[in-house]
């Protein structure tokens, strides 16, 4: 069993990004989506099936557990917290990030992050007719906070992005979890209505795009149209549900593209 350490690393802005590190080999940084962190985890059951071949840096993203903030947010922001663990992995290292987190890892690459591969499941990527962005919930949002109608923040963020009901259910026992970062909320509907025609031609980076057999048809074909949009990516359906993918099936899938000899570059059919 690989060992893991806690650290600290200082973005641009002053705000510390707490993180922690598992295994020993290439670096890949895993990103949270909306809501995810230390205390609220969606991504960091990888960190340990990852570790035998990756060194693997799971951090809390600004206002999120461990880390601290600075207002105003800016994407910009999110993009210097993400290169200072970039900085803290030797300067350099591939990428994962999961729905918000995804288009995340993005704005960092089309920023010349030093990103050495990317890989991204189900990125809400918005465009017309395929999942369109709701302009307005960033506010709404950040009005029920100011409010401190954390819980209703909570739970019209959920289902205006369209979680299920039945599984907005079963977060019950994790929601006050959820609801310590509702503020946060607001950052990732700012990165999800983020115009991104002129963002996915400045990413070159060796790209693969995930999606779930089993999620929103609006999904899966936001991660279609992200893979076709970016210059140098290709697209691959998992089995999986609802916005998700199990861990073991997710594992491999990210090896063999990261590890992988003879990338050609291009959307697969």
């Amino acid at each position: 069993m690989t060992t893991e350490t806690a650290g600290l690393v200082r973005s641009i802005d002053g705000t510390t990004i707490a993180f922690e590190r598992r295994g020993e080999g290439p670096p890949i940084i895993l990103v949270d989506p909306a809501g995810g962190y230390s205390g609220f985890d969606t991504i960091r059951g990888l960190s340990p099936l990852l570790a035998d071949e990756f060194t693997v840096y799971c951090y809390d993203r600004r206002g999120r557990g461990g880390s601290t903030d600075t207002l105003p947010y800016a994407i910009g922001r999110e993009v210097e917290d993400l290169a200072a663990v970039v900085a803290e992995a030797d300067g350099h290292a591939s990428v994962y990030g999961f729905s918000s987190g995804a288009l995340l890892a993005c704005h960092a690459a089309a920023d010349g992050v030093p990103i050495d591969r990317l890989v991204l499941l189900e990125p809400p990527f918005s465009s017309p007719g395929v999942l369109e962005a709701d302009e307005g919930l960033g506010d709404e949002v950040a009005g029920l906070v100011a409010a401190d109608r954390r819980d209703e923040a909570v739970t019209h963020w959920l289902t205006a992005v369209g979680v299920p009901a039945e599984i907005i259910a079963q977060m019950e026992p994790v929601r006050p979890a959820l609801e310590a970062v509702a503020h946060t909320l607001v950052y990732d509907a700012a990165i999800a209505t983020a115009p991104l025609t002129d963002l996915v031609g400045k990413v070159t980076t060796e790209t693969l795009v995930l999606d779930s057999d089993g999620s929103d048809p609006a999904l899966s074909r936001a991660a279609v149209e992200c893979a076709r949009a970016l210059p140098n990516a290709r697209h691959r359906t998992l089995p999986g549900d609802w916005h998700g993918v199990d861990d073991e099936v997710l594992v491999p899938a990210i090896k063999e593209f990261l590890l992988g000899e003879g990338w050609s570059g291009g959307t697969s059919p």
